[in-house]
């Protein structure tokens, strides 16, 4: 079984007076407070929403 390539991302900015579309987007990532972490697959999809609210979190690594 090949392993899939995973992304960690942290979100630093606060989803307050943001509109709801970038509140649900992080919460569809997992995240909705700041300092919190998650290791996610490495997709197209994955990839659009973090571009999507990507002044709210940061890649904090890439991994296999």
């Amino acid at each position: 079984m090949a392993q899939t390539k995973t992304i960690k991302i942290e979100q630093y900015g606060s989803p307050l007076r943001r509109h709801f579309v970038q509140r649900a987007t992080l919460v569809g990532l997992g995240l909705n407070k700041v300092g919190r972490v998650k290791d996610l697959p490495d997709t197209p999809e994955t990839r659009g929403m973090i571009r999507k609210v990507q002044h709210l979190v940061r890649v904090v690594g890439e991994a296999k």
